[in-house]
């Protein structure tokens, strides 16, 4: 019961930033919102934010400056969120040597995320926030999008694309293919996006502030 009244406490405050993109539903259904009906206002550049890390230090994603991320939103009562884990474990190991770095960020409760992850071997820096998560989620401009979804950066901290929903390993081949071309200079970063919409992924469009 007091995981149940956690997850609808959360959820609450989820709605108020996330609109109808939550499903609270009782059980194992997946609780993941609907796509918006407007295209999100994304950055060009990867925004600033600071959540606290798995040992309670505030880390700020500027730490990782220099390195091209793969930042996962996530939390632990979302199922498509729990089964990217096992591929972001293997991207990281993948591509760490090529200068990339793969960040979760966990909006959820802290104790829930750290009893899940005494289970669950995550082998990449895990940030956890609540209200302070839901605030980087609107940082991105996705505020109206459900879990998961995931940033991909390049050295210079511009935004490549997002990735809308359950990543999956033929889908990140191609981003992170694109994306290493872009930080090589083989390709702009438009000629990148538009190759990875070409390749029919369900990614959040991005629209100029």
């Amino acid at each position: 019961m007091r995981t149940a009244y956690k997850i609808a406490g959360l959820a609450a405050v989820a709605g108020a930033a996330f609109g109808a993109s939550y499903y609270l539903s009782q059980g194992s259904r997946e609780r993941q919102g609907p796509l918006p009906a407007v295209r999100p206002v994304v950055p060009d550049v990867r925004p600033l934010f600071a959540l606290a890390d798995t040992a309670g230090v505030t880390r700020s994603i500027a730490e990782w400056d220099g390195r091209a991320l793969v930042i996962n939103f996530w939390a632990t009562w979302c199922p498509p969120c729990r089964r990217e884990i096992p591929l972001l474990n293997s991207l990281r190991a993948e591509y760490a040597p090529r200068g990339f770095e793969v960040i979760g960020v966990a909006v959820d409760f802290r104790d829930d995320v750290l009893r899940y992850m005494a289970a669950t071997p995550i082998d990449y820096p895990v940030l956890i926030g609540e209200q302070d998560g839901l605030e980087a989620v609107r940082a991105f401009g996705l505020g109206t999008l459900g879990f998961p979804f995931t940033v991909f950066t390049d050295t210079r901290g511009r935004i490549v694309t997002i990735h809308v929903g359950e990543l999956h390993a033929a889908e990140a081949a191609i981003i992170l293919s694109a994306v290493t071309d872009v930080v090589a200079g083989r390709v702009t970063i438009e000629a990148a996006r538009t190759l990875i919409r070409g390749a029919g992924h369900p990614v959040a469009e991005k629209r100029h502030k």
